[in-house]
């Protein structure tokens, strides 16, 4: 309950349990987010009945939140959820009614106490007419792609592809997303923690370690990210030791981005890095990219670099349109919002777009779970299964265990 003190300071569970409630009974579209290294929590609130799609040229758009499939290479259109209603919420402040916009305080003051935020998501009309695709979840099935990715290397097809999978977590009756939120926001510091819900379109959760673009006033940014370890004992960075293999796959991200700056004739950037970084109890290699737009008299950077990186060879493969080519075939399953893209754009000057890895997608009974394992002419089968594994298990134990 909120408190009911003249001031009514509440908890971060109540603002959720408030924010999640209203927008499922409206079956509004609405986003939430804490950028990597953030006391902020975000939100955008949308009650308009038909779902928005939107080109690419972010620097023309309104402030919303954009959400871009795997693979939509054709029209290159986002979902878009319009800034209609808009709030920051300092996280290291207290959470005052009195400071909140009026939809927020509508939502907070209307809501039924007693209710249970994924009931209302499971029993809404749109929560049942979630697409099902095919998924794929057999290790044998995995392995062998790996294999036929090996192959099609020692045959000059590809450098590099990142195969992915799916696994089904059940959910049980008395899931809590209130809780699995939360439980991100605390143990995932370092990553871009969602959630986004499309009615009709595709609920998801996830806490993502990669920038794909970030634009903010006269500056650009991105990274490569690649390579994955456990992240074991009490320091583990200063302890990590990497494989020549996860140093090639990594550098393969960095040369890619690179050969785009190329495309577009950029000289000017600067890189930094490659550099170990933890992401929830995982481990990964980056480096980092700047532009300064206003030097270099490029001011749709962003726009540009989106359309040439996405989907990146951290996602896809490298060369590209080969590596897609074997994804669409072989995989055997569609990856909807994993590996696309996500995130807030044009909000104070700002977008901040993420690649949408390690992510949910919630049905009404289970959630979908997706990962997938960059393979290079020295990857084991087994090895890259049980690194989906991982990846996997970084968001399917907090769906399970939100408490632990």
């Amino acid at each position: 309950m909120i408190n009911s003190t003249s001031t009514q300071v509440f908890e971060i569970q109540e603002l959720l349990q408030a924010i999640f409630t209203g927008g499922f009974e409206g079956d509004d579209s609405f986003a939430i987010w804490r950028k990597p290294k953030s006391n902020a929590l975000e939100l955008i609130y949308s009650p308009k009945e038909e779902i928005q799609k939107v080109n690419l040229e972010i620097e023309s758009l309104p402030p919303g939140f954009i959400i871009h499939p795997f693979a939509d290479q054709k029209n290159q259109e986002a979902f878009f959820i319009e800034a209609e209603h808009y709030h920051r919420f300092d996280l290291s402040q207290p959470l005052e009614l009195s400071d909140m916009p009026n939809f927020l305080r509508e939502l907070i003051e209307h809501q039924n106490q007693d209710a249970v935020p994924f009931q209302i998501f499971k029993s809404n009309s749109s929560a049942s007419k979630n697409f099902e695709s095919a998924y794929s979840e057999e290790q044998s099935h995995f392995e062998g792609l790996v294999n036929e990715v090996k192959e099609g290397i020692q045959k000059g097809l590809f450098e590099k592809v990142v195969p992915a999978r799916t696994k089904t977590i059940p959910l049980n009756s008395d899931f809590d997303l209130v809780k699995s939120f939360e439980a991100l926001l605390r143990k995932y510091p370092n990553a871009f923690v969602n959630f986004f819900h499309l009615p009709k379109i595709g609920t998801w959760l996830g806490a993502s370690p990669e920038v794909l673009i970030e634009t903010k006033e006269d500056q650009f940014y991105t990274m490569s990210l690649a390579g994955t370890q456990p992240a074991n004992g009490d320091n583990p960075i200063k302890s990590v030791a990497w494989t020549q293999k996860e140093i090639e796959e990594q550098a393969l991200v960095s040369r890619y981005i690179v050969d785009c700056f190329k495309k577009i004739r950029l000289r000017e950037y600067e890189e930094h890095g490659p550099k170990t970084v933890q992401a929830g109890t995982l481990l990964h290699l980056r480096s980092d990219f700047k532009v300064n737009m206003k030097e270099t008299n490029f001011p749709q950077l962003g726009s540009v670099m989106l359309k040439l990186l996405h989907p990146t060879s951290a996602v896809c493969g490298m060369p590209r349109q080969p590596a897609l080519d074997f994804i669409r075939e072989k995989e055997g399953f569609d990856r909807e919002f994993f590996a696309g893209f996500l995130g807030p754009i044009n909000i104070n000057q700002v977008s901040s777009i993420y690649v949408n890895l390690r992510t949910a997608s919630l049905k009404s009974d289970r959630a979908i779970v997706f990962a997938g394992a960059g393979v290079t002419e020295d990857s084991d089968p087994t090895l890259e299964w049980e690194e989906t594994e991982l990846k996997c298990a970084n968001i399917g134990r907090i769906l399970q265990n939100p408490d632990q």
